[in-house]
């Protein structure tokens, strides 16, 4: 279990995820054997948690090019709203192509986002690990 700092925890999926350290996210996970990874990051701020989900998704998506929404829906989890994504797009200054699985979780005084990275040939092979880091979050 990863206990943040800023109040908040979530279950590291399990021996196939390595943490790493990160400036980018509160938490970055690397896959040991496959190119995919997970951030998650909370943001505190009283003007993060008034912002709407389009906004705070576009922020999150900073850096990804050549978007192609597949799913996009809102859901609750446990209390709390959360926008999920799912896209396929690029990287600034990388050739291949990249599948994203994107949550968005609007708590009363952060705003959660949870984020599973990985090439189109591996992206089904993680989808539940995000989900277990999704389903498991527990905000302060």
């Amino acid at each position: 279990v990863y206990h943040s700092p800023k109040g908040y925890r979530v279950a590291v999926p399990g021996p196939d995820w390595q943490v790493i350290e990160s400036r980018r996210a509160d938490l970055e996970l690397r896959h040991r054997t496959a190119p995919a990874g997970i951030l998650v990051n909370a943001a505190c701020q009283p003007e993060t948690v008034r912002r709407s989900f389009e906004v705070l998704q576009l922020q999150l998506l900073a850096g990804l090019r050549d978007r192609e929404v597949k799913e996009q829906n809102e859901v609750t989890l446990g209390t709390r709203s959360a926008l999920r994504t799912l896209l396929e797009g690029r990287m600034d200054g990388e050739p291949g192509r990249l599948e994203v699985e994107s949550y968005v979780v609007k708590g009363d005084r952060c705003v959660y986002d949870l984020l599973y990275v990985a090439p189109p040939d591996v992206f089904e092979a993680g989808r539940a690990d995000i989900r277990r880091i999704v389903d498991s979050l527990e905000a302060g």
